[in-house]
């Protein structure tokens, strides 16, 4: 029985443990989409938002129309390409100015945007190409910087794939515990699909001069930002949608390189993932096998975990929900699979991680 809860203790602790911040950051979403409601005491600032086109997508249209019809007093929106050959004929709004970098690579096409930006404005923004966002997602991406001690403010993305795929939803469900990980006080990281700063910080921290070498744009900025001794605010209005669907091989291979630069810029992160995911799969083993050697306790532990795991699923869908109100039918059809597979998802956390270890 030893071997038994060596590995059943940690999980079930590490699961009730995780169930109870998935609360408290319950309680920070619904505060703050709550102030989204009410219009801001004071001005908002004058936002250049750059968009990098990295390649082709389906929902690119809409994606740019999106950003293009924000509930924000005054920002210009400037969309990035290597040449005019990746934009589609009638896929550019009237309103967003045009920046050729001449090379594909997206610290090339950000700074081509930054050169770009009109004088006046204080923030820059980024947003992701291929997803939709609400008409106040740049408003709320933006508020938390007047907060005291904010470096950035960051939103993330819901893979809400429509009609979806069996590996698409899986995606989905397996992106839910990274969103999860961003909440009140400060983050670890930002997504490059929905940051913003103060441009007075971005130069005198020499961002530009940091996004070379391969280095992924956003992990450079939060580390910069976090050296600096401000924080990463998260943003729970500035959550973007990506809609597309992915096959096996899609998925798994943006898992493994996603995973991989996180052992690479947030090791610690990483770290903590594979334990616990190590100690949950081997949980479900440990309880399985008791299980069928007739422990009852076993059985009782296997249910517990699994419980406390799909409410932890349920709870993330819930408030992906709220902070998504124009996916409200997406989530009615889909959100189930948020709750019952869960404990599939863990188990390709697990391969996951291990495979991004000899990733480079």
């Amino acid at each position: 029985m030893l071997w038994f809860w060596i590995f059943v203790g940690p999980a079930l602790l590490l699961a009730a443990l995780a169930l109870r911040g998935e609360r408290k950051r319950a309680e920070f979403v619904t505060s703050r989409l709550a102030e989204l409601d009410e219009l801001p005491p004071r001005p908002l600032p004058l936002v250049t938002l750059i968009v990098p086109v990295t390649g082709s997508c389906g929902s690119l249209r809409q994606s740019l129309l999106s950003l293009a019809s924000q509930n924000y007093p005054d920002y210009e929106l400037i969309i990035v390409v290597p040449n005019a050959g990746y934009l589609p004929p009638a896929v550019l709004p009237p309103v967003a100015k045009v920046a050729l970098a001449g090379e594909a690579g997206r610290s090339a096409l950000l700074r081509a945007g930054i050169q770009l930006a009109r004088r006046r404005s204080t923030v820059f923004a980024f947003a992701a190409s291929g997803a939709l966002v609400s008409e106040l997602w740049l408003r709320a991406l933006v508020e938390p910087l007047s907060e005291e001690n904010v470096g950035m403010s960051t939103g993330f993305r819901w893979y809400a794939p429509d009609p979806p795929t069996f590996w698409s939803l899986m995606q989905s469900v397996w992106n839910a515990p990274i969103a999860a990980r961003l909440g009140a006080g400060s983050n670890d990281f930002a997504w490059a699909g929905a940051m913003a700063i103060d441009k007075e910080l971005f130069f005198q921290e020499r961002v530009p001069e940091s996004w070379t070498g391969g280095v992924r744009e956003d992990f450079a900025l939060s580390r910069i930002v976090l050296n600096s001794g401000r924080r990463i605010a998260f943003a729970p209005g500035a959550m973007a949608t990506c809609s597309s669907r992915a096959t096996a091989g899609q998925f798994l291979r943006q898992a493994r390189r996603e995973m991989a630069q996180a052992r690479r810029y947030l090791p610690r992160l990483w770290w903590s993932g594979l334990l616990a995911h190590v100690v949950y799969c081997g949980a479900m083993v440990a309880a399985i096998i008791a299980s069928a050697r007739g422990n009852r306790a076993a059985e009782w532990a296997l249910v517990i975990q699994f419980g406390l795991g799909m409410l932890k699923g349920a709870n993330r869908a819930t408030l992906a929900k709220a902070e998504l109100p124009e996916q409200q039918t997406w989530f009615a059809r889909y959100s189930w699979t948020h709750t019952f597979w869960v404990p599939l998802a863990t188990w390709v956390w697990l391969y996951v991680l291990i495979v991004s270890a000899f990733v480079s």
